[in-house]
């Protein structure tokens, strides 16, 4: 089934993401620098996009940022005067990133913070930034409680919030599994389940980077 869905993800990219210079360089500047090869699809950066514009986003968070394949897709989804704070623990990776998002001619919209995700949070509360349209959490996902809780402080009524890796190959359903992101992703759930100020469900995927899927919500009154 693998090669089937690798198949009929190069299909729908092919038809529905043409190809794309500028992201296909990113792609190969994140291989070049040894960046793990963990980024979104171009069919899922294409899903990033939409969700921005369907939103009417402005102001996005993005919580991991790796070479900023997903937040490039991100970015090119917002008006002229949107802007994206993504946030990225390791140095190379931020670099990378920087050098990725020049190239995409998209300096002006997005701003790269290094370092770790929780500290930089903390700091942008004390900062006291106005509330994001859209979040997307994609980061080390034993801290995805974590960052659900900075994400909800961080919204307002109608905010968007994303979480990817959240089907794990299917291992979410194991209770008793010891691999922290497993954990890490079934709390985040059940924060989802019992907090009534956001309404979310999960999306499963299959593709060129095997079976996962999404988590969807948004913040209410």
């Amino acid at each position: 089934m693998q090669q089937t869905w690798e198949q009929v993800d190069e299909y729908i990219t092919e038809l529905l993401c043409p190809n794309d210079p500028v992201l296909d360089d990113v792609l190969v500047a994140n291989r070049k620098a040894d960046l793990p090869e963990i980024d979104v699809t171009g069919s899922q950066g294409k899903l990033l996009q939409l969700l921005v514009q369907m939103s009417g986003a402005k102001r996005v968070l993005e919580i991991g940022t790796l070479g900023a394949y997903s937040t490039i897709w991100m970015a090119r989804g917002l008006p002229a005067d949107g802007r994206i704070i993504t946030l990225e623990l390791v140095p190379l990776h931020a670099e990378v990133a920087k050098a990725n998002i020049k190239r995409a001619g998209l300096e002006e919209k997005i701003e790269v913070r290094t370092g770790n995700a929780l500290e930089h949070l903390a700091q942008m509360a004390e900062e006291q930034i106005q509330p994001f349209d859209l979040i997307f959490i994609d980061a080390d996902k034993p801290n995805n409680p974590k960052y659900l809780e900075w994400a909800l402080r961080f919204s307002r009524s109608g905010t968007v919030i994303i979480g990817d890796n959240v089907i794990r190959g299917g291992e979410i359903i194991d209770k008793h599994s010891t691999d922290p992101r497993v954990q890490g992703v079934r709390t985040f759930y059940e924060m989802i389940a019992d907090n009534p100020k956001i309404s979310a469900t999960a999306v499963q995927t299959v593709g060129g980077k095997g079976y996962d899927g999404f988590m969807i919500g948004i913040v209410r009154e």
